[in-house]
């Protein structure tokens, strides 16, 4: 009995110069329905082969688990770097000092600590320390022109932009020419500065961080710019974890529009020098007794005081 031939065309230029049509002997022909079901059987072994009850589907499930596992570790790894290097860049940022910071730093926490325990009362009634922040700028920018020092008050303001918004901010500041080589020095006066860091919602690890940061800082322009990268990269890794926005004014260049911007220099006496309470003497009689008194200049009367 003859075998049954299947006959499929072939152009001339894939396989014959002729165009001779092929020839396979001794193959079955091939019907619609075996295509059919032959697929359907590949497509059932694929799918049993990679089902969750098979063998191979355990074992795909566990590689998975394993490489989850694996990156999880990884990323809890890169976490910890990421905080210890930071603490290490601030730690060694905030060591680094020159003889020029130092002795404005002394000045300024001297005369912090001389105003809180005077308890000085500046012209608006509240205590200096922790009530009046710009009476308290004056006093301490006097102090500083006292001991030598080309100190003012700053007042600087910036403009909206598509990523921050606008805002301004005061602080004190010393502008310092004694040495011809390296020109022109401007060393910051923050005397609240880890507070303007701080965020109510911080992880554990930024607080951390925040802790190290100086209540009164004193630095070059240079140091303090290092320190707002620092907190700020600190900031955006802290709410990323939190899968929380970082808010515009946490950005990096909000905080260096802060201190590192265009801004107003003012030089203003300060209201009372350094000891003085500022509360008024209290009047030996009532004022009813001295308006008598200069009416009746002749006559001769004590003063009583009224309680």
């Amino acid at each position: 009995m003859p075998s049954a031939r299947m006959r499929i065309p072939i152009y001339s230029h894939d396989f014959s110069g002729d165009g001779r049509e092929l020839q396979f002997h001794d193959q079955p022909a091939a019907t619609f329905s075996d295509m059919v079901f032959g697929f359907l059987e590949d497509s059932y072994e694929e799918s049993f082969r990679a089902s969750p009850g098979s063998e191979e589907g355990r074992e795909n499930e566990e590689v998975d688990e394993e490489n989850e596992e694996r990156s999880a570790n990884e990323s809890v790894e890169d976490d910890k770097n990421f905080w210890e290097k930071q603490h290490q860049l601030l730690q060694a940022t905030l060591c680094r000092t020159s003889s020029l910071e130092s002795g404005i730093r002394n000045v300024t926490k001297e005369a912090v600590k001389e105003i809180q325990m005077a308890g000085t009362i500046c012209g608006c009634g509240r205590p200096m320390v922790g009530g009046c922040r710009n009476c308290l700028m004056t006093e301490i920018s006097g102090r500083l022109r006292n001991a030598g020092y080309n100190s003012a008050i700053c007042k600087s303001k910036w403009r909206s932009s598509p990523d921050i918004p606008s805002g301004e901010h005061a602080f004190l500041d010393v502008i310092d020419n004694s040495n011809s080589k390296k020109g022109e020095v401007r060393v910051i006066i923050e005397l609240n500065f880890r507070a303007e860091f701080e965020m109510a919602k911080a992880s554990e690890e930024y607080n951390r961080l925040v802790l190290r940061l100086p209540e009164i800082f004193v630095g070059k322009e240079e140091r303090l710019n290092t320190v707002i990268k620092i907190l700020c990269s600190a900031a955006k890794k802290c709410m990323k974890e939190k899968k929380m926005h970082l808010g515009p004014w946490r950005k990096q260049r909000y905080m260096q529009a802060k201190w590192l911007g265009t801004c107003k220099r003012t030089t203003v006496m300060p209201a009372f020098s350094m000891g003085d309470t500022g509360r008024l003497p209290k009047p030996k009689a009532s004022m009813l007794t001295v308006d008598l008194l200069e009416m009746l200049p002749n006559m001769h009367c004590t003063a009583v005081e009224v309680v």
